[in-house]
């Protein structure tokens, strides 16, 4: 019998191996080890397959022969086995809505069109039948400001051709060169093709993570400005809420924004710096997290009163003859993006890109306040993440390539521009437009108010002061809490509860810590269960918080009486029992 051709794809390309008669195909394995160049201590990570599913496993076994398997110009699969198990660590980090979204066809379905189609009712022809759902041309005809397709439309993309998902593999950029390359000393010493990260061209991202902004209320943002209204200085917030289902494109995601937490921050007129080493950090986010939301982005402001009177504020900023994102605002975005990750089973890294958004609040071209929504394309995240990009000293819409240097190897970047002759040149990114690195989205509000916490209760005529607002004198402490908690009485324990910024003063004060029993607490708003919030208020932790409040009395309750026939406490102003109807004596 003749020798045989074996081909061998894998991450590091194909290869052809000549495969004798009498090999076994322990023999073979150490063929393909030795063609692929895989260290010895890694034997164990890697094996042949028949399919890219890797569910037909070929065995590293000496007792057989490799021919008795395999045949001339069979195509087989060396994989890495480690890289799937680290994919399957992530697997249960997916958002609930990307899990629902994969079952989806996202199809758009037509009508049938009287002039075009010449079949019944129930047929179809290709005038009426349905359109994928990343078909962009499609979408510019039914909307034309449509600029994006959605993430899930893109995946479905991929997923399109005779193979299905097998080949759909989302690959994270990297511009950092490999790290243990052999063949050469160290940079700046040596480099070579395995190890040095690829040129990069940047490209305009046609679809995106997120395709809309929502914020639930109107009290969520008025609260937020009044910051700035009271000290004419700047503010930024991380956004909470939640990721739903968005009917504006195929398969589309919206961020529902349910609450603003404002970190410890730096702010001035022109400015503001966000301190991120915040010491409550873990705690907000378990909060959060408890509560079924989580950080879906950030929001600040670049607001400037116009002195003309009127009530309104400047326009310098978001359209064609402005900016949108200054540099330091892509970096920053790029930041975030990169720290709160997109987890998806279809990337070996278990990630891709992010949802987290980024609102600007600043003034339109009718100068009243606007809201704007934007990304920054998963090629910036990575130039942010591998610190190969920074902003330009005097032009906010521009940024820079960094070069390289004997510490730091940075890849070329270019972008592609008509010249004064309409003709595409390549350019390398320095400087570079930001434009190219971003994608914007929609920011609005809900046309039917939803009230997460308790923004609407007919009781609250001040809420609970915002985290760090000492600047404007507004403080979380005992007495602040006192007063907040007057407006309610015992039996509405649960709406004195249900405020954001309340639950996280709660869990992050030094005077009383309450982190045995703060879960319990979160877990009765989420569910607004008033029952438990009510058992939650007889614990010696709240007894103790009622103890610092001014003359030892319980804080928590407004004037009330006590209804002589069912003991139920009511309201001062009450005449009648409102448990019983018995008359007040």
């Amino acid at each position: 019998m003749s020798k045989s051709i074996i081909r061998i794809q894998s991450s590091e390309g194909t290869k052809r191996l000549e495969l004798h008669p009498n090999d076994s195909l322990s023999s073979f394995y150490q063929k393909v080890f030795s063609e692929f160049k895989v260290d010895q201590s890694k034997y164990d990570e890697w094996q042949l397959f028949f399919d890219l599913n890797k569910t037909k496993l070929i065995p590293n076994s000496s007792k057989t022969r490799a021919s008795e398997l395999l045949s001339h110009g069979d195509m087989i699969y060396f994989l890495e086995i480690q890289s799937s198990l680290n994919s399957e660590q992530f697997r249960g980090e997916e958002d609930e809505i990307d899990t629902e979204l994969a079952k989806q066809d996202g199809l758009i379905s037509r009508g049938r069109d009287p002039q075009l189609c010449h079949h019944g009712p129930s047929g179809k022809c290709i005038h009426c039948v349905p359109v994928e759902p990343y078909d962009l041309e499609y979408l510019k005809k039914i909307n034309s400001s449509t600029k994006y397709v959605s993430f899930h439309a893109y995946l479905k993309k991929l997923q399109g051709g005779p193979d299905k998902a097998k080949f759909c593999n989302l690959e994270n950029l990297n511009c950092k060169i490999k790290p243990g390359c052999k063949e050469h000393p160290v940079w700046p010493k040596g480099i070579c093709n395995k190890c040095q990260p690829p040129t990069i061209y940047l490209n305009r991202q046609n679809y995106r993570h997120v395709d809309n902004v929502m914020f639930e209320n109107g009290q969520i943002v008025e609260r937020f400005l009044n910051f700035w209204r009271k000290s004419g200085h700047q503010r930024a917030g991380f956004l909470f809420g939640r990721y739903e289902a968005y009917d504006g494109v195929p398969l589309g995601i919206r961020a529902v924004v349910a609450a603003i937490y404002e970190p410890p921050q730096q702010t001035s007129e022109s400015s503001v710096e966000i301190d991120l080493n915040d010491p409550n950090e873990e705690k907000v986010l378990s909060v959060a997290k408890i509560l079924g939301l989580k950080c879906v982005g950030w929001i600040f402001t670049d607001l400037i009163r116009d002195d003309s009177g009127k009530g309104v504020v400047k326009h310098y900023r978001g359209d064609a003859n402005t900016f949108f994102l200054s540099a330091d605002e892509c970096i920053m975005a790029g930041y975030f993006q990169n720290k709160f990750k997109n987890y998806t089973q279809y990337s070996s890294d278990g990630y891709f890109g992010s949802k987290f958004v980024t609102v600007v609040v600043t003034g339109d071209e009718q100068n009243q306040i606007h809201f704007e929504g934007y990304q920054v394309s998963n090629q910036c995240t990575a130039l942010v993440r591998d610190d190969c990009l920074i902003p330009t000293y005097d032009v906010p819409q521009l940024a820079y390539i960094r070069e390289s240097t004997n510490e730091q190897y940075v890849p070329d970047v270019y972008f592609r521009e008509k010249d004064q002759y309409n003709n595409e040149v390549t350019k390398i990114a320095r400087p570079l437009p930001v434009e190219y690195l971003i994608v914007d989205l929609p920011a609005a509000f809900a046309k039917d108010p939803v009230y997460t916490f308790n923004e609407d209760s007919p009781l609250l005529k001040e809420s609970f002061p915002i985290e760090n607002r000492h600047e404007v004198n507004e403080n979380q402490d005992f007495s602040a809490l006192k007063n907040y908690m007057k407006q309610f009485p015992t039996y509405r324990f649960l709406d004195a509860m249900s405020d954001f910024h309340l639950l996280t003063f709660l869990a992050t004060n030094q005077t009383v810590n309450l982190d045995s029993v703060i879960k319990t607490l979160v877990e009765a708003v989420r569910s607004k269960n008033g029952q438990n919030a009510i058992e939650w208020s007889k614990t010696s932790e709240w007894s103790t918080i009622e103890h610092f409040l001014v003359d030892g009395t319980s804080a928590s309750m407004v004037e009330e009486w006590q209804c002589q026939m069912c003991t139920f406490l009511n309201e001062d102003s009450a005449t009648v029992c409102q448990m019983c109807q018995t008359p007040r004596s």
